[in-house]
């Protein structure tokens, strides 16, 4: 099964910005929709941002207009943007196979096993 391996995060001020990578280990994403989740303790995990295969992207209305999701089909990466980062955009963010309808993580045989995910600290 193809595992993710998320890096990039770190500690960052309030307003600055922050480029997550996700790279694919073990296998390829293929053409599976891409996205990124970001999980708080004692909160569930929660969309943040999907890419379809030719590049259609979702967001959540947290953090519109302020990240970007892209996605490199031939180094099986995907990315996250991030600007104007807010203290409460701190997190552990991890990338997965999305169901862009449901904006859930996609389990499939050779997908969907969530990484270490990596985290990111917004100061105030």
């Amino acid at each position: 099964q193809v595992h993710m391996v998320e890096s990039g995060g770190g500690l960052v001020q309030a307003g600055g910005s922050l480029r997550l990578s996700c790279a694919a280990s073990g296998g390829t994403f293929g053409s599976y929709a891409m996205g990124w989740f970001r999980q708080t303790p004692g909160k569930e995990r929660e969309f943040v941002a999907g890419i379809s295969w030719s590049g259609i992207t979702y967001y959540a209305d947290s953090v519109k207009d302020r990240f970007t999701i892209s996605r490199d089909n031939a180094k099986n990466t995907v990315y996250l943007q991030m600007t104007m980062v807010k203290p409460e955009d701190t997190a552990i963010y991890y990338c997965n196979a999305v169901n862009l309808a449901y904006r859930t993580v996609q389990v499939a045989p050779d997908i969907g096993s969530w990484g270490q995910g990596t985290q990111v600290t917004v100061s105030s």
